[in-house]
């Protein structure tokens, strides 16, 4: 049984690159949609695909070496507690859904921000401001293109949170490099 506190440091040596690559990814299409599509069609899109983001990262963590799948990991409190993020992000869905029957081009504007939110929690599990950063400044350029550019949101907001994304994963691979050359990890015993 390991500690709280050898888990917490198990868990800030992570990568964290497929998470946010998938959002980067499922974004994009969310933009190249936006852009392609009848704005009923891109809504769909919007809906699809943000709602593969978490498969999009269980499959990419393959390639970058996180495998979230791998079953022979030792369980680490702090992988349920990021989880509980996941889903809190999942769960606000259930704002965005009543503000689109309203109002449907809400959608980007809702979507891109409450799911944004789980960089907050984050950003205190790994002990960083960056990820709170990513939260703030993504929100308020969200919101400030939703307001100026009505006519363009759902190819707008998609690039904005992918300009907060872009910067982000830089410094998670950094911080992830740096971490890898100068912090040994931490025995499970």
């Amino acid at each position: 049984m390991s500690t709280l506190d050898q888990e917490l440091a198990l868990f800030r040596q992570r990568r964290f690159l497929a998470m946010p690559l998938a959002g980067t990814l499922a974004w994009g299409a969310v933009a190249i949609a936006g852009t392609l599509l009848p704005p009923q069609a891109a809504y769909m899109a919007l809906f699809i695909c943000t709602g593969c983001i978490v498969y999009l990262g269980m499959a990419l963590s393959k390639l970058t070496g996180e495998n979230f799948m791998d079953k022979s990991r030792p369980k680490n409190r702090f992988d349920s507690l990021f989880m509980t993020g996941v889903a809190q992000a999942v769960l606000v869905y259930a704002i965005a859904l009543p503000f689109y029957a309203l109002d449907r081009s809400s959608l980007p504007l809702t979507v891109g921000i409450l799911t944004g939110l789980m960089w907050l929690p984050f950003g205190w599990i790994i002990g960083s401001w960056v990820p709170a950063a990513h939260t703030v400044v993504r929100t308020v350029a969200i919101l400030a293109v939703w307001l100026a550019f009505p006519a363009q949101r759902m190819v707008l907001v998609p690039l904005v949170i992918i300009a907060a994304y872009l910067p982000t994963m830089w410094w998670l691979e950094r911080r992830w490099r740096g971490a890898a050359k100068t912090t040994p990890v931490l025995a499970t015993a």
